[in-house]
């Protein structure tokens, strides 16, 4: 009689390496390649919509440290038992993030509010800023799942399918054996066999990235349109994917939290892709409105306004702008036409005698008080 193994997924040995005393932890390296990709993507599409180079990671210097605040606390705050119930982890591990526990939506919400201060300061649209980094941001996700890989954990129930992940007993420094110690090493027994719900997130999210993606190239929506379309359809995976998760998780009414929280984010990113303005704004007007520091619109000198106006107004009629001459001004009764003999009139003479030349026929170039010295128009 043979018998059949089925091959399952395994589980790596260990998320933590040590470089002498300094802890080298697997889910801080792939949230921090998250955050990497993700704005390197959302740089290059900034530009390719118009956007100032550069811009995204000024922005990001307040949406990063205000998106790991959040989804820190959105964590805490519907797993609260974990650090502050009975026999809990404590302070020190609810402020431990490298450890891993990282709420998506809290991530996004106060992530939202650092971009809008950042954008504010720049001058630009924040939904058109959102729609140049949904893609990356889902991309960040994904990447960021391959951290709870290596933690064994978000996995789901107990399974047979092929594709189920073995979960390993794991010993600590301290000698202590579990299936969740985050900084032990595997003892090679396994605990059980599960269904790899990190693994289906991770998979869903690339599914989002090329379907954001294609939409954004074929449509061209923008106005936060194409970053309701991301939140609705990661909530949309999330929803299900959380319906097969079984690891520890604040319940209400039998119903895990985060289930809520997706029903309710996605019917809000559906009303907003359909009530949001149709089209794409233009980044370049856009940017010709930003603002310094004290809140102020910036606007070019009136001399560079004018000219600006005149070129245009040459470049569209088809004709080469001319080079503009000074006048010179001509004494009395001299004509210098070659056309025309020079002739003095005796008459026009003897009824105003020679005098001082007028001073109020100055030439019009002369009449015009130069420019004073323009203001620094520079972007704050």
């Amino acid at each position: 009689m043979t018998t059949t193994m089925l091959a399952y997924l395994p589980s790596p040995p260990r998320g933590v390496w040590r470089l002498g005393p300094v802890p080298i932890r697997a889910y801080a390296l792939f949230i921090i390649v998250g955050i990497i990709a993700a704005l390197l993507i959302g740089d290059r599409r900034w530009q390719a919509r118009g956007g100032e180079r550069g811009v995204i990671y000024d922005i990001a210097l307040w949406a990063v440290p205000f998106g790991l605040v959040g989804g820190r606390l959105y964590h805490l705050a519907t797993d609260w038992r974990t650090y502050f119930g009975a026999g809990g982890a404590g302070l020190s591990a609810a402020l431990r993030v490298w450890d891993g526990g990282l709420g998506i939506w809290g991530a996004v919400a106060l992530g939202g509010v650092g971009a809008w201060i950042g954008c504010r300061r720049h001058g630009i649209p924040l939904p058109a800023f959102a729609d140049a980094v949904a893609p990356g941001i889902v991309l960040a996700q994904a990447i960021g799942r391959l951290g709870n890989y290596f933690n064994q954990e978000l996995f789901g129930r107990e399974t047979t399918m092929p594709w189920g992940l073995e979960i390993f007993y794991r010993r600590d420094p301290a000698g202590f054996v579990d299936v969740h110690s985050l900084d032990g090493v595997s003892t090679g027994q396994l605990a059980m066999v599960v269904q790899p719900t990190f693994l289906y997130e991770l998979l869903w999210d690339l599914v989002v990235f090329a379907v954001l993606l294609y939409v954004d190239r074929r449509f061209r929506i923008g106005h936060g349109r194409l970053f309701a379309l991301y939140v609705a359809g990661y909530c949309a995976g999330r929803f299900c994917i959380e319906l097969l998760r079984d690891d520890a998780a604040t319940h209400i009414a039998g119903i895990r939290i985060n289930s809520f929280t997706s029903t309710f984010v996605f019917i809000g990113a559906v009303v907003y892709l359909i009530l949001a303005p149709k089209g794409r704004a233009d980044l370049a007007v856009a940017a010709g409105a930003r603002t310094d520091e004290a809140g102020t619109a910036v606007t070019a000198r009136p001399e560079v306004q004018t000219g600006a106006i005149a070129s245009a107004t040459e470049e569209a009629s088809g004709a080469e702008p001319q080079p503009t001459q000074p006048e010179v001004a001509q004494p009395d009764g001299v004509d210098l036409e070659p056309a025309q003999p020079h002739r003095v009139d005796s008459a026009t003479d003897d009824a105003e005698p020679d005098g001082p030349a007028d001073d109020t026929e100055a030439p019009a170039a002369a009449a015009t008080e130069p420019a004073g010295p323009g203001r620094d128009d520079g972007a704050s």
